[in-house]
């Protein structure tokens, strides 16, 4: 007899998803546990009076068997047909069970279903970069956001949060916040865990909880409320770097809004956030950069800073007169780790230095008052030029 084609898609989720997260599942659905061989395999059941058929499964627990992927292909296909699933919904609710999910849709137009490649790459870097700010913010609230994070932060950004399946339907970003070590990968199952370890809220519930409360707040800064949230930004989930990573995501012109929402953990009380989607308009990115120019003027007020960076553009400073020789420059500087664009003014002989070196492609050494204003970094107060290693590689400057 011929033995009905595999669905391919079904296949996948069997490298996706473990035993364990399955049986998890199961265990807070209306399936009863009735027999389970330490190793080899669980027997679950579905009760007469269930809404669904009536049903009992296999489910495999180790992958040493020689026909592990059939049986658990069979289980997985089995509660996919009872429920009336299509595979996507199979995997959602399976990892749901013990896992936050967070959905960042991109709302524009795709008539074939795709974007551009740096589009995907740059929403991604940006994905990371406001996972790492939640993290962060709930770790410790009174973190700077610069420098070294804690090794609590860190392991969740190695180990915990996931990038998964994307969604059908515009194009759609998974990102999970995985609860426990076992939501997916090649792991031997484990019994379902009992209500008495579930006490202590796991960290990377805390981050979820902590992006949804600041992705809402953020939403209501945008149309003008909750400003009292700005007096103490940690509290309500708020940083520069949020704000920013969600610039970087909706910055593509094409991009109508930014859509997100929350899905969590079956196995975990729901945090006491709101449960509406939020939406960003395109329109709305410039109140959002005039909310993180507030941030970051509370959380970096302006420091004496040495940037070495190379000279991107010069030009006239605007109201001065010509005879001045007064420069409004812009270099490319590190500014906690990440190239930014710096604005400074110089004028005479560090001015004529500033040409120069843009002309021959040398970077410029400059001491000042670094500060965020008018929505860009910029050195102030007495501004320092370290002449000594232009005059090393371009020699004296010529009389005037």
């Amino acid at each position: 007899m011929k033995r009905p084609t595999l669905d391919s898609s079904l296949l996948e989720l069997i490298t996706s998803l473990t035993p364990a997260a399955v049986s998890q599942f199961l265990a807070t659905q209306s399936w009863e546990l009735e027999s389970r061989l330490e190793d080899v395999r669980e027997i679950w059941r579905l009760p007469k009076d269930h809404g669904a058929l009536a049903a009992r499964i296999m489910l495999p627990l180790s992958s040493d068997f020689a026909d592990y992927s059939q049986r658990f292909y069979d289980a997985l296909n089995a509660i996919r047909v009872i429920n009336d699933w299509d595979v996507d919904s199979l995997y959602e609710r399976i990892i749901a069970t013990r896992a936050d999910l967070l959905y960042i849709r991109l709302d524009q137009a795709m008539p074939d279903g795709t974007i551009p490649f740096r589009q995907a790459e740059a929403t991604i870097k940006a994905i990371h970069r406001m996972m790492r700010a939640a993290a962060t913010t709930a770790a410790d609230p009174a973190h700077s956001h610069r420098g070294r994070r804690s090794a609590l932060v860190t392991e969740f950004l190695n180990e915990d949060v996931r990038l998964g399946h994307t969604k059908r339907g515009s194009f759609i970003f998974t990102v999970v916040a995985r609860l426990e070590d076992d939501i997916s990968g090649d792991h031997s199952a484990d019994p379902p865990r009992a209500e008495d370890d579930l006490i202590s809220e796991p960290f990377p519930r805390k981050v979820m909880a902590t992006l949804a409360r600041g992705l809402q707040t953020t939403h209501r800064l945008a149309r003008g409320r909750d400003r009292e949230a700005l007096e103490n930004p940690a509290a309500w989930g708020l940083s520069a770097n949020l704000i920013e990573s969600l610039e970087e995501m909706a910055e593509p012109e094409g991009l109508r809004s930014l859509d997100l929402s929350f899905e969590w953990a079956a196995a975990e009380q729901a945090p006491a956030v709101g449960t509406e989607p939020i939406r960003l308009e395109h329109e709305i990115l410039g109140e959002l950069a005039r909310v993180r120019e507030r941030l970051v003027r509370q959380e970096e007020p302006p420091r004496r800073e040495t940037l070495v960076g190379a000279v991107k553009s010069l030009a006239w400073d605007e109201g001065s007169d010509l005879e001045d020789e007064v420069g409004a420059i812009v270099i490319l500087a590190d500014v906690n780790g990440r190239t930014r664009n710096v604005h400074l003014t110089l004028s005479g002989q560090d001015h004529d230095w500033a040409i120069r070196a843009y002309r021959n492609k040398i970077p410029l050494t400059v001491t000042g008052d670094l500060a965020y204003e008018r929505r860009a970094w910029r050195l102030q107060g007495d501004i320092e030029l370290d002449t000594g290693f232009l005059q090393h590689t371009l020699g004296d400057l010529p009389e005037r």
